[in-house]
């Protein structure tokens, strides 16, 4: 129907230049009939030309399509970047609670060499803090159950939270109060971490299940020691290099 009703007449109406003599069809430079030939060239020309201005998007229209297309790309390149960097953070997260247990463990191994190892008018003890730990004082030479203070991997910084019993420090923890991506599936010694709220929750104590034993004392026995009391992180308990 579009051929008849638009291509058609366009044919039709150039086509009788070629028999219909005009002043624009069919005289030429210098006032001169034209020969068949030539109504046939502008004939065709005049079609062509007609049949292309139809068809063919304009320039202002191609801009406006090339303008959405850059705009629709750069969002969905920035989409992609928001998401590729969500997935960074939350893996180097999970490999700093694998660095902070691994560290906890360290501070709970050297807590319980200082116990462990001498006996003092006949009763184990604990340190008084942590440079205890780098050089026990009981002893007159060197004795050493940690080689250096470890920096938190979630804070970035050697500031501990110190788990005291009396003024004697039986654990640590994180200093930082964002809430663990772990929350199962820890091993049998800190499977009382499930479920923190907190990294100040995973609290590193001699033996691991102390604070444990302790609540389970209180709620059943009257008259039992002082329960284990966790220091702020701007109190005095929480220990900085000198």
């Amino acid at each position: 129907m579009y051929i008849f009703t638009h291509t058609f007449p366009a044919f039709w109406s150039c086509g009788l230049q070629l028999f219909l003599p005009s002043p624009a069809c069919g005289r030429g430079v210098g006032g001169e009939g034209r020969s068949r030939h030539d109504r046939f060239s502008v004939w065709m020309n005049a079609c062509l030309h007609r049949k292309r201005s139809r068809f063919t998007v304009p320039p202002r229209q191609q801009v406006g399509f090339t303008y959405l297309w850059v705009l629709m790309l750069v969002a969905l390149m920035g989409m992609a970047l928001t998401v590729a960097a969500e997935m960074d953070s939350m893996v180097s997260r999970r490999d700093r609670e694998k660095h902070l247990l691994a560290v906890g463990r360290q501070f709970q191994i050297a807590i319980a060499h200082y116990y462990e190892r001498m006996l003092v008018n006949g009763r184990n003890e604990y340190p008084r803090s942590l440079e205890d730990l780098l050089k026990d004082p009981r002893y007159p030479g060197t004795m050493r159950h940690l080689r250096r203070i470890f920096v938190d991997p979630m804070t970035g910084k050697t500031e501990w939270g110190l788990v005291r019993l009396g003024d004697r420090i039986v654990g640590v923890h994180s200093l930082s109060e964002q809430k663990p991506v772990k929350q199962d599936n820890f091993e049998v010694e800190a499977a009382h971490f499930a479920g923190s709220e907190s990294y100040t929750q995973w609290v590193f104590t001699y033996p691991p299940n102390l604070l444990l034993k302790v609540n389970n004392q209180s709620d059943n026995t009257a008259g039992t020691p002082a329960k284990p009391q966790s220091t702020a992180p701007d109190n005095a308990g929480a220990w900085r290099p000198r």
